[in-house]
């Protein structure tokens, strides 16, 4: 299936229902924890200052991820000072299909348009050829995370 940016639903976290909290947080478990067998504090208080966006069907979260803005003096959530994508999760029955893909590639263009470039992401190594296709470059060593090797990774282009 093609999705449209009429498809993507997008939500600060101040407008997300209960409900649609529940599935969000129910589809990161699910892959993060239990598919990656990673036990790891998903709720890092990001979320609250988030942009949220994803896609449903049949009122099922199949994809999501969240931008996070960029840090200003008086934050003390997180350090960078770039806005970043970050929380990308697909249902794994909806993978390779191409969801994912649109809803990064929508949220690049709505933080250029936001905020400008760079975009930092935080990428489970071996996903970095994948991130790569969307213009992010390596920013950063191989690091521990979660007892998950990770990079940064932006795209200032």
């Amino acid at each position: 299936m093609s999705y449209t940016n009429e498809d993507v639903i997008l939500k600060p976290f101040s407008e997300l229902n209960n409900h649609e909290l529940y599935k969000i947080i129910q589809l990161r478990i699910e892959v993060f924890i239990i598919e990656q067998d990673c036990p790891f504090q998903d709720l890092d208080n990001l979320d609250q200052i988030s942009n949220h966006y994803w896609i449903e069907e049949a009122g099922t979260i199949i994809s999501y991820l969240r931008v996070v803005p960029p840090a200003d003096k008086s934050s003390e959530r997180h350090q960078f000072k770039e806005p970043s994508i970050g929380r990308i999760v697909t249902k794994q029955e909806y993978r390779k299909k191409g969801i994912a893909e649109f809803l990064i590639n929508k949220a690049i263009d709505d933080i250029a348009v936001t905020h400008g470039l760079p975009i930092r992401i935080g990428a489970q190594c071996y996903l970095e050829e994948y991130y790569q296709k969307f213009g992010f470059v390596r920013a950063s060593e191989d690091y521990l995370e979660d007892d998950i090797l990770h990079l940064e990774m932006l795209k200032s282009d």
